[in-house]
């Protein structure tokens, strides 16, 4: 069963244009599914209170914009991680020596989940702002 197909005539009097409306979404992606597949669809998008073109839009941008993760995005989030995780330690530990205490079990804990919880994102941004440097550097090159 398939549903009929509206053409648009690129010649008619609408009032816009592509180049009026940079971010007007112009472009349609299509795939074949099921019907058990569709039901699928229909039920995560139903569930996360969207519309399924919303909801198929949200994910399919999401699995495109997210990289691979490569060995030295890893290493570097490793790097970053320790780094947050000791300037954290003997701050909190200085803190703590000057306020007469120690440093609790807790505290400790706390600062590696930190550094666990943003490493990643972290080592993306450094090589992120890498690159957008470089290319601006190469970009003043004659």
């Amino acid at each position: 069963m398939s549903s009929p197909r509206v053409q648009i005539n690129p010649q008619s009097s609408l009032p816009f244009r592509e180049e009026a409306k940079p971010g007007f979404r112009t472009k349609t992606a299509a795939t074949r599914l099921t019907p058990e597949e569709l039901g699928e669809l229909e039920a995560a998008a139903e569930s996360a209170g969207q519309a399924l073109s919303e909801w198929l839009r949200g994910t399919a941008l999401s699995a495109a914009r997210q990289r691979p993760v490569d060995p030295a995005e890893l290493v570097l989030a490793e790097i970053w991680a320790v780094r947050y995780t000791l300037l954290n330690l003997f701050h909190a530990a200085s803190q703590a020596a000057s306020e007469g205490r120690q440093l609790s079990p807790d505290s400790v804990l706390n600062i590696r989940d930190q550094a666990d919880a943003r490493k990643l994102q972290q080592a993306r941004k450094l090589l992120d702002d890498f690159f957008a440097r470089e290319g601006k550097e190469r970009a003043r090159m004659p």
